[in-house]
């Protein structure tokens, strides 16, 4: 599969290796000299401008490219970038800040297929989403992470307690969220944890004894 990457800082750069590694077709849009050289420099088609310029994404061939991510840390841009790929088939998975309120999320997850909060779900939720992933297929996502399940009991600390404002042990992070029998999905900013809710969590592996003890209160 090929896909287009707008922004090459920290969780463009992990995404990209991510699909690299996995033997997908990664292109790189960015409009940040040194960060384009970089992006040459680690062997990725790269097309330097901005991710908001229509003529500057048909350099990356958006045609022929199966999903599009923009990733840069400015939602206009990340937005214009998924809607001129949306324009060309292409599946659409936009950076937003996990801060943002619940009415600008809704404005802008009308419009594209996936929302990605960077700071909580890393790169390894970029890659998910671009592919179109389900949320529920838990796995090792790479050699430094690994991902559990884990359901919310009665009694609970975290019962109340924003999704995406989890405090948890180490790198851990909320990687989706489902409701008692509903399928996981990337929570909303302001969704809360209830008794049965399932959380998918990104740790190291050291550490998930300690993710599970802080959801779980024992």
């Amino acid at each position: 599969m090929k896909f287009v990457i707008v922004g090459y800082g920290r969780v463009g750069t992990r995404t990209a290796r991510i699909l690299d590694s996995e033997g997908h077709a990664v292109v790189i849009v960015e409009n940040d000299l040194d960060k384009a050289d970089r992006s040459a420099e680690e062997g990725f088609e790269t097309v330097r401008g901005d991710g908001n310029d229509e003529s500057v994404l048909e350099e990356a061939e958006l045609d022929d490219a199966d999903a599009i991510a923009g990733l840069t840390g400015d939602l206009n841009t990340n937005f214009a970038a998924c809607m001129i790929g949306k324009e060309h088939g292409c599946r659409t998975v936009l950076r937003i800040d996990a801060d943002y309120r619940e009415e600008i999320y809704e404005k802008y997850a009308a419009d594209v297929d996936e929302i990605v909060y960077p700071e909580r779900l890393g790169a390894a939720g970029a890659k998910t989403a671009l592919l179109g992933g389900d949320f529920n297929v838990l796995a090792d996502l790479t050699e430094q992470l690994s991902v559990a399940s884990v359901t919310v009991p009665d009694g609970s600390p975290v019962v109340g307690e924003r999704v995406v404002a989890l405090d948890l042990p180490g790198d851990a992070r909320i990687y989706a969220h489902g409701s008692d029998r509903e399928p996981m999905t990337i929570p909303l900013p302001r969704t809360k944890l209830a008794a049965g809710d399932t959380v998918a969590v990104m740790a190291s592996p050291g550490t998930l004894d300690d993710v599970r003890t802080s959801l779980k209160g024992t």
